[in-house]
């Protein structure tokens, strides 16, 4: 478990916390493994009835730490990548999020994941990731289009237009949008009373609104071969050296 991800339980909800504020809770190799082991554990432990995923207060979650991706990336250390993807495609119980600030990169893909999402007025929704010379991951390329249409699944993915929370919420990304200082409050009541209904009601009915993982885990698959090969690129390593740079200054 990483020290940059916090895991405690408030009755039957599994909390699960982005806690690195000081690098904007960018993930780390050992952060995406303590979330993905979070979600394997709510969905084996029978008294979890739904897991809610945190930031802070005006952040939620930079994305990928980039130093940290590169190193992984060259030498064939995804693995922890990799791991999340793979639980967020078998995850049966209620998964929900509450966003306050920027969520870039996985902290926005890791929506198409949730079944309910709460957002603050200042959240914001961006994928950059064809300006660093790569591709939409974490099946977000099959659920984007499902969820949003093409043409703003397109925007968000590819053309990496910033959504506000409330251009997010008219897509279908997020569900509600509250105030800053009632958002986690509002996300942990609504955790509890899905968490409190019949469990395997509740199990059966998600599955049934999401219909057979198979595909979902076929494109994660294709994703992420592309993904790697786009990670060796000459492109992407000269946009990787540009952002790099940039940061820098």
């Amino acid at each position: 478990m990483s020290e940059h991800v916090t895991v405690a339980r408030d009755g039957p909800v599994q909390i699960v916390r982005f806690n690195r504020p000081e690098k904007k809770n960018a993930l780390t190799s050992a952060m995406y493994a303590a979330l993905g082991d979070a979600l394997k554990s709510a969905r084996e432990d029978a008294d979890v009835g739904a897991t809610l995923v945190l930031g802070h207060p005006g952040i939620f979650c930079a994305g990928n730490d980039m130093a940290d991706f590169l190193a992984a990336s060259q030498g064939g250390g995804m693995l922890a990548a990799y791991a999340l993807i793979e639980a967020l495609a078998e995850h049966d119980k209620p998964l929900l999020a509450a966003v306050d600030g920027p969520a870039i990169g996985i902290g926005t893909t890791l929506m198409f994941h949730c079944d309910l999402v709460f957002a603050s007025a200042r959240a914001t929704f961006h994928t950059p990731f064809t300006d660093l010379g790569l591709l939409p991951e974490a099946g977000s390329s099959l659920l984007g289009p499902r969820t949003m249409g093409h043409a703003r699944a397109f925007e968000l993915l590819v053309a990496g237009v910033p959504f506000s929370a409330e251009r997010a919420r008219e897509a279908g990304l997020v569900n509600h949008v509250v105030a800053a200082e009632e958002l986690e409050a509002a996300a942990r009541a609504s955790a509890e009373a899905i968490a409190r209904k019949p469990r395997e009601a509740v199990r059966i009915a998600k599955r049934l609104l999401r219909g057979d993982p198979a595909p979902l885990k076929t494109r994660m698959g294709e994703e992420g071969a592309l993904f790697l090969e786009r990670v060796r690129s000459d492109e992407a390593r000269e946009a990787f050296l540009a952002f790099l740079q940039k940061s820098a200054r």
